[in-house]
Formats: structure tokens, C-alpha cells, sequence
């Protein structure tokens, strides 16, 4: 008996279906059957379930007489379903890696529950979208178990049947089955929510939710969205008949009437012309099973959910008119008193500005603000001990300030004070560009220290990339780029590329990378307490893994290493500790795996470290692909192996200043068997692997070696003359490189 059954209900699905069973089938979780059921699909779906059936003893394949519709598909193979729990899967959905195992481990810490809910996310035709609305309850559930009665705000998780695993006996137990008709899912969970006295949470997305652009049913505007009525009638005829979940219709109620005005606001859904149609139909379902003392909720929905008690269709129509006016005369509002408050503050900064500057005034950000790290970071730190008379002031944006240090001095962006500091200040040092807003003043002195040596292209490079530079205009970057003194280099390349992708009147400084003078001289002593601090169990190898975003997804991440997996094959003896780029920290990509491992003890995720330093000391080996974290940690001399299997495609949509894979720090993988072949052979550690790290480290860390945050503050703040690294022969500059390849 297989632990999960998973059935697929198909139809007219034939250019989804393929990337759907893969993504089961591909699950590093083996233990299970999948029930593809073709309902009668009248293209080559059922083709090709056959075929995926003659390859694999788990597929097997119901073959209906008649098309059946989604629900009584579902019922159909639920009929022959042998699992421990079944789940379901739509047909033009998939799993994510690594889903079936996290669901498995969170089925045996909650002792097999009735029911255990998991993430989604929507996958748009033009892209991934953002978190789900219930991310955030999962979340809070953490490893409890509980009953809806208990907690009843988790009648709010997404009502469908694909984000679920139920307990095959407590399914059959309780005769649930899904009725024809659209909305098929809303009454059988909520049923099962109810009727369930364990219910557990796995805070993952396990579900791409496709959102296609046409032939969902749901987004087809008609009279088959009327279904929604029948579905809820059998909802509340099954609550009426048990006086045992009396305590569950005033919840139903609410989530039902919330359900069917939402649907009624949809004009993809109900046209305008079967509006009064549905409205009366609401109204006549509210009069029915409006419980006794029910009190709608506050805000918006609370009012229209009165307005069904006592009220006809125009006064309805007239609320949601008056509304939509009341936002766009808002909306007005606010752009006009914004648009005021904005010029008051230029016209403040600008009186400011004819003031002298502070010669003894310093302000710092890094990351667009995003708080105290890097580049910026270390020449501060260094300033505060060699030039203490210089006063540092950090910009940080207001979501990153309980972050802070203690008694750090700082503004927030906008502020009169922010306003006050940028007008009078004389050493700017940022790791990107300042706003456009502010000017650059004569005698003031700029210093762009970037964010490490580029691999992709950047700058104006980014032309003939409109894919890679779209959000972002190229000749406002350069504009503002007009502004930098002075260039900060950790290596020849970078000086090349700087000033080829910024034409700009800056001067280049072959200082090395401040936030890089920690891995030149490493402290064991603060490496291990940076392990002890992460929880590495002590004398584990650390394997860091930094995967860098990917301009021709949008959002950034794809996935392309099952973590869980890569985890579980380093064996014994080897924490997995994982480092996102910071613009994928707050995206989708946690989600999809990463929190859960983590809180699970399968592997350590550091995005949030605010020192990458620190997590790089801290690890023995890293494994990245593309990120500009490799020429950083070629300072610590520590093998680097290359994870590459996507390389056309990333050089194709970014641009990179040359081929990584030709030119590694290390041994390179093209595929994930053979990553895990690096690690258990160790192979990822032999002298082939050292002398290409040798290479690198001499053409790519020339002038790291430990002074850089103190030789940019002698030099630039104290004026003082410092002899720089001295470098090793030229290399040819990208430009050369690109002209000799066209000859």
C-alpha cells in the first residue's frame, strides 16, 4: 500500500500535462501512486497518460466512457485509490521539488492527521506571481495540531483540493465526495475542515497554480457561475442535518456569502447583465440560512453583506459605484497632497544646499537602503576607528531599522532630517546610486563601491539586454552615475568593466573590497561562533549554497537544485547551509521549499545573515552558479564548485562579461547528478579543483589583501598617500576580448 495517492483529473490539458506528471514523478519522495483520470479529453491527452503508464508501474490510468466534469473525475479515481492519504492535483498544475518528502516528514511529527494544508503559488502565463493570502496563517500554525473549532481564522485557507493532503479513511469515513459544477471544492473542504479533529500545516508551497491566460473554466464569464449556489445549498443541508456543528454555520455563513460576492464583483465570471440575477439568488440563500444572531464583519464585505438582508439589487450596484468613485477621487487626493509634500521637502533640501558643507559629515547606505552591510559597512567601521572625528550617518529605510545596531546613528529616507544630512554632507559612500533627487554639490566627494566584481553584464552594457534591464532606465542610471568621484576595484577586471559599462568622469581605486579584508585574514575564533550562532553541530563540513537570481523568470528564482535531496546525498557529517540573493528574500522562493527545510533541521537557511562575510567564513566549500559571491570567497581559498546547467540560457538573457564555465574556481557541474557526483567522490576537493582555484585567485583578487576599508579612508577622508596592491600583467578588457572573437 503506496503512503499517497494522487489523482489527476484530465481534460484538454495536452500542452500542460506533460510538465504536471513529470513534476510527480520527479519527486525525490517514492512512495507513491498516481491515478490519472481522463475524462474523456478529446485531444492526445490520453495518449499520453498511456505512455507515462507503459514507463511507470506508478501510473496507472481510468479511462472514462463520458465526460464527467472535474469533480465527479476526482470521485472516479478516488474509487480506486490505495494511499494512506490522497491527494489531489490538477492537470495543468505541478508540484514543486521536494513537496511529497516535506509532506511525508510533516505527517509523521503531527502523528497522521485528518487533514494537512500546503502552499501555492500562481504561476501567471507571463510569470510566477507573489505569496499566497495564506502564507501567513501557515506560518503561524506552526508544528501544531488542531480542529477548526479551535482555531476557526483557518477557515480562511484557500478552498480548493490541491492544497491538501487528506487522510484517505477520514475521507471514505465521512462519504465526502465533489458534486458536479463549478465550485466543486468549496463544499467538500469546508466539510472536511469541519469534521476533522487533527489538522496540520506545512508552511511550503508545494503548488505552481497556473493561471492561464484562457480555457480556465472559472475565468469564463456565463451562466455556469450560478453553480456556486447549489454547491453551498448541499453545504448547509449536511449542517442543518447535524446539531453537533451547530458552531460551524455562522462561519460558513460568512465564508459563503464572502465567496459568492466575490464572485458577483468578477467580471470575468458574472456579466453585467445576469448581476441582478445572481444578487437575488443571494439574497434568497441568505434568507434561508442566515444563522439566528449573525453579526457580519467589520469593513467592506460586512456592509454588503447587510445590504442582502434588507436590501434590493440597485442598492447594491449603487454602493459599489459610489465606492469605485470615492477610490479614484482617493486615489486623486493623495497624488496632489504627495506631489505638494514632495516639493515642500526639495525646496528645503535646495535652501539647505547653499549652506556650507560638513567637512566632518559622512553618510552611508547600502542596498538601497537596506541596512548596514558591505562595502559601505566596513569603510565605516574603519572610519569610526582611524578618523572618529568624521560623524557617519547610516540611511536605512523604515522596515530595516529595528535591524540596527545599537547607538547607530541614522535617517530614514524622505525624512527632514534625511533631507537636513544629504544637503550638507561631503563624503558619500553608497554601494549602488543615490536617488536622483539629490544633487551633487561641488567639493562634495562621491564613492561607489558596487557590490563585488561583475560577471553579468551591467551598466550600459545592459542596452542590447532589454529583458535584463527592464523595471530600469539606463540613461537615468548613468545620469546618476555622473555623480561618483571615485570607483572602488578589487582587481583589474572589475576597472575594465566599470568604467566600460559607467562612461562617466570617475576615477578608478585599486583598493581591494573593504567587506572583503575578513576573508583575507580570517578569524577562526569568529567562524566558529559564527557556526555556533547558525546551529552547525560542530565538526560538520559547512556546504554553502548561493544561487543568484535569473532575468528570464520573472521574480528571479527558478528552482534548480532539490535542496532537500542535495542535503540528504552530502550524508552524514554535512550541513547544507543556503544564501538566496537578497532581491529573492522576500519573494516566492522561501516558500518553495526553504523555510520548511529550515525549520525541519534539514539544512540552515542565512539569507536573513546580515554579514555574508560571515556566513562565507563560517563554511568549507561553496556551491554556486552564477553569483558574484564566488570572487569573495576566492579571497578565503576554500574550494568553489559551479553549478551551471542553465548557462545558455542565463549568458543569453543577462550577458556576462565572460564564460564562467571555461574560467571556474573550481570544478563545474552541467547537471544535478553530477554535482552529487562532485561531493561524494571528492572529487570537489583535489588538486584540479585547487589549481583552478589558484588561477582565479590570482586574476580576480589581485588587489585584496586585507587594508582596503583602511586604505579608503587614509586615502579618501584623511588625504593621505597610500601605496596601492601592486597588480599582476593585464588582462585584456571585455571589449578587446569581444573584438578579437568577431575577427
Amino acid at each position: 500500500m503506496p503512503r499517497f495517492s494522487i489523482i489527476v483529473p484530465v481534460f484538454k490539458v495536452q500542452g500542460f500535462l506533460r510538465e504536471c506528471i513529470d513534476s510527480v514523478l520527479g519527486q525525490s519522495y517514492p512512495d507513491f501512486e498516481v491515478i490519472a483520470v481522463d475524462d474523456r479529453s478529446p485531444d492526445g491527452c490520453g495518449a499520453i497518460l498511456d505512455e507515462y503508464a507503459e514507463r511507470d508501474a506508478r501510473v496507472r490510468v481510468l479511462h472514462l466512457p463520458e465526460n464527467v466534469g472535474l469533480g465527479r473525475a476526482r470521485n472516479a479515481g478516488l474509487e480506486h485509490a490505495r494511499g494512506d492519504y490522497v491527494l489531489f492535483l490538477d492537470s495543468d498544475d505541478f508540484y514543486t521539488p521536494g513537496l511529497l518528502a516535506a509532506v511525508a516528514d510533516r505527517l509523521k511529527s503531527a502523528e497522521d492527521p485528518d487533514i494537512l494544508v500546503f502552499d501555492h503559488v500562481r504561476t501567471h502565463w507571463w510569470g510566477r506571481g507573489g505569496p499566497s493570502d495564506a502564507s501567513t496563517l501557515l506560518a503561524a500554525a506552526g508544528q501544531d495540531v488542531f480542529s477548526l473549532r479551535e482555531s476557526p481564522e483557518y477557515v480562511h485557507l484557500f478552498l480548493v483540493a490541491w492544497n491538501k493532503a487528506y487522510r484517505r479513511a477520514f475521507f471514505q469515513e465521512h462519504g465526502l465526495q465533489y458534486a458536479p459544477g463549478l465550485y466543486e471544492d468549496a463544499p467538500v473542504t469546508y466539510r472536511s475542515m469541519v469534521l476533522a479533529e487533527s489538522i496540520a500545516c506545512l508552511n511550503r508551497i508545494g503548488v505552481e497554480y497556473r493561471q492561464r491566460r484562457q480555457g480556465a473554466i472559472t475565468k469564463t464569464p456565463g451562466r455556469r457561475h450560478f453553480d456556486i449556489f447549489p454547491q453551498y445549498e448541499g453545504l448547509f443541508a449536511f449542517l442543518e442535518e447535524r446539531e453537533d456543528l451547530a458552531w460551524a454555520r455562522p462561519l460558513l455563513f460568512e465564508r459563503a456569502l464572502d465567496h459568492m460576492l466575490f464572485v458577483i464583483a468578477r467580471e470575468d465570471r458574472v456579466t453585467a447583465a445576469d448581476r441582478p440575477d445572481f444578487y437575488r439568488e443571494m439574497r434568497s440563500f441568505h434568507r434561508r440560512h442566515c444563522p439566528e444572531g449573525f453579526i457580519p464583519p467589520d469593513g467592506e464585505r460586512g456592509t454588503e453583506m447587510r445590504l442582502l438582508a434588507t436590501s434590493p439589487y440597485a442598492s447594491f450596484a449603487a454602493l459599489r459605484g459610489a465606492r469605485g468613485l470615492r477610490r479614484i477621487a482617493g486615489a486623486g487626493k493623495r497624488r496632489t497632497v504627495g506631489r505638494a509634500s514632495s516639493a515642500a521637502r526639495q525646496a528645503g533640501y535646495a535652501a539647505l544646499s547653499r549652506l556650507p558643507l560638513d567637512p566632518h559629515l559622512a553618510v552611508y547606505s547600502a542596498s538601497h537602503h537596506a541596512g548596514v552591510h558591505g562595502d559601505p559597512a566596513a569603510i565605516h567601521a574603519k572610519a569610526r576607528e582611524l578618523a572618529p572625528h568624521i560623524r557617519g550617518v547610516w540611511v536605512v529605510r523604515e522596515d530595516a531599522v529595528d535591524s540596527l545596531p545599537d547607538g547607530l546613528d541614522h535617517v530614514t529616507p524622505g525624512s527632514r532630517r534625511y533631507h537636513a544630512l544629504m544637503a550638507r554632507a561631503t563624503y558619500w559612500v553608497n554601494n549602488v546610486n543615490w536617488p536622483g533627487t539629490l544633487a551633487k554639490r561641488p567639493g562634495s566627494i562621491h564613492v561607489q563601491t558596487h557590490q563585488g566584481t561583475p560577471l553579468k553584464y551591467m551598466g550600459a552594457d545592459l542596452l542590447d539586454r532589454p529583458g535584463a534591464r527592464h523595471g530600469f532606465s539606463v540613461p537615468k542610471m548613468l545620469h546618476r552615475a555622473d555623480r561618483w568621484d571615485l570607483s572602488l576595484v578589487a582587481n583589474r577586471h572589475s576597472e575594465l568593466v566599470w568604467e566600460r559599462a559607467y562612461p562617466c568622469h570617475f576615477t578608478s581605486l585599486r583598493t581591494g573590497s573593504p567587506r572583503n579584508d575578513a576573508l583575507v585574514a580570517p578569524s577562526a575564533e569568529h567562524a566558529a561562533a559564527v557556526r555556533a550562532r547558525l546551529g552547525v553541530p560542530h565538526g560538520n563540513k559547512v556546504v554553502l549554497y548561493a544561487p543568484t537570481r535569473r532575468e528570464y523568470r520573472r521574480g528571479g528564482h527558478v528552482d534548480r537544485i532539490d535542496l532537500a535531496r542535495f542535503a540528504a546525498d552530502l550524508g552524514a557529517g554535512h550541513t547544507l547551509v543556503v544564501r538566496l540573493h537578497p532581491s529573492l528574500a522576500t519573494g516566492t522562493a522561501r516558500g518553495l521549499g526553504l523555510a520548511d527545510l529550515h525549520a525541519r533541521g534539514v539544512l540552515i537557511d542565512a539569507t536573513d545573515e546580515p554579514h555574508v562575510e560571515d556566513v562565507m567564513l563560517a563554511s568549507d566549500v561553496l556551491v554556486t552558479d552564477y553569483s558574484a559571491l564566488m570572487f569573495d570567497y576566492a579571497n578565503l581559498d576554500r574550494p568553489i564548485v559551479i553549478h551551471a546547467d542553465d548557462w545558455g540560457a542565463y549568458a543569453a538573457s543577462r550577458g556576462a562579461y565572460f564564460d564562467i564555465t571555461a574560467e571556474a574556481p573550481g570544478h563545474v557541474s552541467c547537471s544535478y547528478r553530477e554535482l552529487a557526483w562532485l561531493f561524494t567522490s571528492g572529487t570537489w576537493r583535489d588538486e584540479e579543483s585547487a589549481g583552478l582555484r589558484a588561477a582565479f585567485r590570482e586574476r580576480f583578487c589581485e588587489f585584496d589583501d586585507g587594508r582596503a576599508a583602511e586604505r579608503v579612508v587614509r586615502t579618501v577622508m584623511l588625504g593621505e598617500e597610500l601605496a596601492q596592491p601592486a597588480p599582476s600583467p593585464l588582462l585584456p578588457s571585455p571589449a578587446t576580448e569581444r573584438a578579437h572573437s568577431m575577427r
